[in-house]
């Protein structure tokens, strides 16, 4: 298996528990900080970084009835506004100002949200969540890393919240393939503990089924840690990128899954996300061991995403 090298480049440091990496329909840049807390409570914030200059500023710092938020995923519609994953708060939509809302405490049949942490919007605005916490503030806080309650969700473009399925230790980073008519085809899901990749088949917004081991990262983690996939994100060839926290690489899939094709050194061990600058071959990355920002130049450009114009035909 072929290890490749590139030069990182340091953006940004000091974002405690950095994730969530996105540009949106602006070509603004955010990432987000969860393990930001205050008076020992969650405080999560949702930061804005000028990718030029390193500058970075509080964007929104979500807290309802007093519970902070803890945010970990994020993903932008075509109007400027970001749709975020967060652990306590289930999912928010946060506008181009800095205002944000809670978009839904229950899901379509009723059932108290489970907290949320990476998510993926497909072409038609379908958002597809991973829900690897326990019920949504003011509930206690609980993670499925050792109990498998975690879930997976669907925002659907109609604003229905659909509980999709559960049973997963730790549900973490997410991506949806399209076919080459934009048609959303299938989800993949990391499932950190077991180092495993799922996919399913999407049979429409909110429908999926045929849930299958798709890949699986390699089992060695660096200094004998614990390791597994957490955010990913595809390249034009379809090639999916997945950050392997704690191993200290990128592993680099074929669009049909299995074993890593490539794998790409990191200068850290803790991975944590990935996202492509719109219409260029640079991918920023989050990562825990320093808790910062980077960026490396991959062979290919990234996949259009939701809020580039171009990704529907």
């Amino acid at each position: 298996m072929e290890i490749l090298c590139p030069d990182f480049v340091i953006i940004a440091k000091n974002i405690l528990g950095a994730e969530g990496p996105v540009f949106d329909s602006n070509g603004n840049f955010y990432v987000v900080a969860p393990e930001v807390e205050k008076d020992s409570k969650p405080a999560g914030q949702i930061l804005k970084i000028d990718v030029t200059s390193g500058k970075v500023e509080l964007f929104c710092e979500p807290k309802v009835n007093n519970d902070g938020g803890i945010p970990a995923g994020c993903q932008a519609d075509r109007e400027g506004n970001l749709y975020v994953a967060d652990m306590r708060l289930g999912i928010l939509k946060v506008t181009s100002s800095g205002d944000f809302q809670q978009l839904a405490t229950v899901d379509d049949k009723g059932q108290t949200m489970q907290g949320c942490n990476d998510c993926s919007m497909d072409y038609h605005g379908n958002l597809w969540v991973t829900a690897p916490a326990g019920e949504i503030a003011p509930n206690p806080y609980k993670r499925s890393s050792k109990e498998a309650f975690g879930s997976i969700y669907c925002l659907t473009s109609d604003k229905r919240v659909v509980h999709l399925d559960s049973g997963f230790r730790f549900p973490n980073g997410i991506a949806v393939i399209h076919n080459k008519d934009g048609k959303a085809i299938k989800i993949i899901v990391a499932e950190t503990p077991l180092r495993l990749l799922w996919s399913y088949d999407i049979q429409g917004p909110g429908l999926v089924t045929n849930k299958t081991a798709w890949a699986r990262l390699p089992g060695k983690s660096h200094n004998g840690s614990f390791s597994g996939p957490d955010g990913m994100d595809f390249d034009e060839h379809g090639n999916l990128l997945v950050a392997h926290w704690g191993s200290g690489f990128i592993e680099v899939f074929s669009p049909d899954g299995g074993e890593p094709i490539k794998r790409i050194k990191c200068p850290f061990d803790k991975p944590s996300n990935i996202h492509f600058e719109p219409g260029t071959s640079f991918v920023y990355v989050t990562e825990h061991t320093n808790n910062s920002l980077w960026k490396f130049q991959w062979e290919a450009k990234g996949m259009p995403q939701y809020c580039d114009q171009s990704a529907l035909h």
